[in-house]
């Protein structure tokens, strides 16, 4: 058992917690004995799986003992983390990058610095931090990770936005951005999945920047409401994808221009509608795949519309040495959360809880806000 626990605390960086109380040594050296002090976190509990597979059948609370936090670590108290996509497929085992198990579930939140290292000089006790770029083991409720890895942030911002900024709202913001040189006197941009979070902020930004949504919903109960709350978002157009089973699809755009950049979350006939809205020599960019089908892209396609197919992954771009400008985006988004210009649905639930939320997260209970666990 002690083994076990210490590879755990390993490989969900417990030897990345802080610490917190004081631990006196004595240590005996040839000529006599040499004491030292060492600072430990508290106690952490934890979200761990030992194992890859289903998460509501891997997954378990479990006490982890306090661990040493080092001349340069940061303990933080966690505030709040969601559950993402991203971390449900790490914990099946099916992402192409997570860590090593046992582990820590969460790549994302928000905390408040509990204790620092002798030789943190950016951080103090009592600021708001989240990692940046994300990382591991955040479902606990310390975390030891090296100052570089966390960002302080303004406390102003509602915890909800603040634990979720990074991986959906940023995807959005990255792709509006990387692919087409949008004009705001004249474009538009078409999506799938539009009641997504990375599809809600995605017809924010547009917004902001006068470029115009064309957004596509599944046919299922709740649609009419869904619609609504899109349109109050600011989305111009938004179609079931019934309604896009007739021969033109850009005779239902009325006077909106033809997009010029298409986003795929779904895959499969919803990908295929993306392409039919797109204007000649149009980019679609694919950065997900929920419906687990392949995208299929007829010849005409390609030769007389010349289309593009690109991917978006941002754990691959923030890969690239981009950690100054990812932080420098987190403080411009978290600005419009906190300004009311950027919102999203999220549901703050207990760490107790955490067995509802999942289920929540894994669809049990229908269309469900982004579940954030709150410590």
């Amino acid at each position: 058992m002690r083994r076990e626990m210490t590879a755990l605390m390993k490989s969900v960086g417990v030897g990345t917690l802080k610490f917190s109380s004081v631990v006196s040594f004595r240590l005996n050296r040839c000529r006599g004995a040499r004491s030292f002090s060492m600072l430990m976190s508290p106690p952490s509990k934890a979200i761990v799986y030992d194992q890859h597979g289903s998460p509501d059948s891997v997954t378990r609370l479990v006490n982890l003992p306090p661990v040493e936090v080092r001349e340069n670590d940061v303990c933080v108290k966690m505030i709040a983390a969601p559950i993402n996509p991203s971390d449900i497929n790490r914990i099946e085992g099916v992402y192409p990058v997570r860590p090593p198990v046992p582990a820590v579930g969460g790549y994302e939140g928000v905390g408040e610095v509990y204790s620092v290292g002798s030789n943190v000089n950016t951080l103090s006790p009592g600021d708001w931090v989240i990692p940046s770029p994300p990382s591991s083991g955040m479902w606990q409720t310390f975390v030891v990770k090296e100052e570089s890895v966390w960002h302080k942030i303004d406390k102003s911002c509602p915890v909800e936005y603040a634990a979720t900024i990074t991986v959906n709202p940023l995807t959005a913001l990255r792709m509006l951005e990387d692919f087409v040189a949008l004009d705001s006197a004249g474009d538009s941009v078409v999506q799938n999945g539009a009641t997504s979070i990375v599809g809600q902020c995605v017809i924010q930004l547009a917004r902001l920047r006068g470029i115009s949504t064309i957004n596509i919903i599944r046919d299922r109960a709740g649609s009419d409401e869904a619609r609504e709350s899109l349109k109050a978002l600011g989305a111009d157009q938004v179609f079931l994808e019934s309604q896009l089973n007739v021969k033109n699809v850009k005779s239902l755009l009325g006077g909106l221009p033809e997009p010029a950049l298409g986003f795929n979350c779904v895959g499969g006939n919803a990908a295929s509608l993306v392409l039919k809205f797109l204007r000649e020599g149009g980019t679609m960019v694919t950065y997900g795949g929920m419906s687990k089908k392949p995208i299929t892209v007829s010849t005409t396609s390609f030769i007389f519309k010349d289309l593009a197919l690109k991917g978006f992954w941002l754990q691959k771009w923030l890969s690239l040495g981009k950690v100054k400008e990812c932080r420098e985006m987190i403080d411009y988004l978290l600005g419009l959360a906190r300004d009311g210009k950027l919102k999203y649905e999220t549901e703050l639930v207990p760490f107790d809880e955490f067995p509802v939320a999942l289920d929540k997260a894994l669809g049990k209970a229908g269309r469900q806000p982004k579940q954030v666990i709150t410590f």
